[in-house]
């Protein structure tokens, strides 16, 4: 009996286990396992009981999945900042933004005088088959008039999007034809890239590769590393590579990318929780980047994976981190679902850099609002502007592979910090740019010169065009057809940063990221920052 009876008992207690496993996948909300009667039983927790008995007792009908929804938002909110709770219907879009592809027509769009209006037209995309041209204004959809005050943007990728090879019919209005065209377009897979821009900075003899990624998504790593190779094919001898707001993702990712840049056994990156066991990342000898020189960009908006990247660079001594103070989150969220559709983002763990610091921002359980208004109170205290109105909630003092002291608490502080330059800054400036007029005249001044403007295929020759024309004349007129008043002295003040932002969001229209990234930073401080630091004679950069 002995000899049958380990086996038994092994058959019994997996299936014991799969039977519970099923059990509980099939189950929206937690329940306890309890033993009675002799037998394992789930038991309903103290909302599952409500939820039923409201549903089937309640005096009136009433919709108790909504009221679930409800429920179950407000019970993640008693978490930390970062626990969230998706409903079915918006897991879709939020999944999309960090799968790599979604479901749509491929237009990138803005909002003007509540009517939606092409940006541009991806190319190759389901859009661009059928004729859609950017400067169409988008009136109908479906045959249903699709303007006014209530179109804002999650109603137009709610609408625009959906399943593969479903059809939309789509009635917009172009300059010069004096009739409605109407478009029927079959939906399909429209990429989402996580590399913004990838160009060469000329400077000194040497050739410096500029890389701008967005977001670490399933496909960055692959992104980032093409882009490294092309760059390289051009001849770059050291490399930018840019995470300002850029607010994190898969760390997967972040760590597949560090592996390009780190010896073998140098650590990336190690977290652990209550339930979840200490994992460690380690960079296994592999990459093909060792031994270049690079810098990172970081700012307020850099967070999560963004600052796994960076603190991994930082406390390993392999590259210099340039730009202000990162964000702040140093929590690891896991996506459980549930069988409605909806899913939860739980946060599972802390993760540390290889220093042992972990660079989560103090937050209050359950309270959101303090946590959300920590960057206001960062640019109040001046944190922006200066690097002594920086403080850390964490004292313990962590240092580098080489001795250097570094903070945890609150978020990466750079190696070299740039603050926030507002010389030419004038109250005139701030309007217009805080209400966005400069890219409302940048879409209007494209719409009205599209044909002239679409001849120019770089940005150089685009942008020599621009500074011929008397663009910052219009744009006045234009901001005090708006309501701001002008001020010739702060505009003549202002003259050299509305010039570069106006030329640069109309480059953007005619030629898109590719173009409007090498204008819009060859003056960012920053990246200038960033270039003296790569063309530095001692070589600092590199270990």
């Amino acid at each position: 009996m002995k000899k049958y009876l380990l086996p038994t008992l092994t058959v019994i207690a997996v299936a014991l286990g799969i039977l519970i496993g099923s059990s509980l996948t099939q189950k929206a909300s937690a329940q306890r396992i309890v033993y009675q009667n002799g037998t394992w039983q789930l038991e309903q927790s103290k909302v599952d009981r409500l939820l039923y008995l409201m549903e089937s007792a309640y005096v009136d009908k009433i919709d108790v999945d909504s009221i679930t929804d409800e429920v179950m938002t407000d019970l993640v909110k008693k978490l930390d900042p970062h626990s969230a709770y998706i409903p079915k219907e918006d897991l879709e879009m939020v999944n999309s933004e960090l799968a790599g592809s979604f479901s749509g027509i491929g237009v990138q769009f803005t909002i003007q005088q509540d009517t939606v209006r092409i940006v541009a037209v991806i190319a190759g995309g389901p859009s661009e088959g059928v004729g859609v041209l950017a400067g169409d204004k988008l009136i109908t959809v479906d045959d249903s008039l699709f303007v006014g005050k209530k179109i804002n943007n999650e109603k137009v990728m709610r609408t625009l999007r959906g399943e593969k090879g479903t059809k939309v019919k789509l009635g917009v209005l172009r300059a010069g034809s004096p009739e409605m065209l109407y478009f029927t377009i079959t939906r399909g897979d429209i990429p989402v890239t996580s590399v913004d821009a990838k160009f060469i900075i000329e400077c000194n003899g040497k050739k410096i590769g500029f890389i701008r990624v967005n977001k670490f998504s399933a496909t960055t790593y692959r992104e980032f590393l093409s882009a490294l190779a092309e760059l390289r094919a051009e001849g770059a001898d050291s490399y930018i590579i840019d995470l300002r707001e850029n607010s994190g993702g898969y760390m997967d990712q972040a760590i597949r990318m560090a592996n390009e840049f780190l010896k073998g056994g140098e650590m990336i990156v190690y977290s652990e929780g209550r339930a979840y066991p200490r994992y460690e990342a380690k960079a296994d000898g592999s990459g093909r980047f060792k031994n270049v020189p690079f810098v990172v960009l970081i700012d307020n908006f850099s967070a999560s994976a963004s600052e796994i990247f960076a603190g991994a660079m930082q406390d390993n001594d392999r590259a210099q981190i340039i730009g202000r103070r990162s964000f702040g989150k140093g929590l690891v969220q896991q996506q459980m679902p549930f069988s409605d559709g909806s899913a939860i983002r739980l946060t599972v763990a802390r993760y540390y850099t290889p220093s042992g610091r972990c660079i989560q921002k103090p937050y209050t359980m359950g309270d959101q609002v303090d946590y959300e208004k920590d960057l206001l109170e960062r640019y109040e205290h001046g944190e922006f502007y200066s690097a002594d109105s920086i403080h850390f909630a964490d004292t313990t003092v962590y240092r580098t592979k080489k001795g250097r002291i570094v903070h945890g608490g609150g978020g990466i502080m750079p190696d070299i910090f740039v603050g926030r330059d507002t010389t030419l800054n004038t109250p005139w400036y701030n309007r217009c740019v805080n209400l966005a007029y400069t890219y409302q005249f940048a879409y209007k001044y494209t719409d009205e010169h599209r044909k002239e403007l679409s001849t120019f295929k770089d940005w150089q020759s685009l942008e020599k065009h621009l500074l011929n024309q008397n663009i910052l004349r219009e744009f006045v007129a234009f901001a005090k057809d708006k309501g701001v008043e002008p001020n010739e002295a702060e505009i003549q003040k202002s003259r050299p940063l509305m010039t570069r932002l106006l030329n640069a969001y109309i480059v953007r229209d005619v030629l898109g990221d590719d173009g409007f990234f090498p204008l819009f930073e060859r003056d960012d401080e920053i990246t200038k920052a960033a270039v003296e630091q790569l063309t530095r004679t001692d070589k600092t950069s590199v270990r």
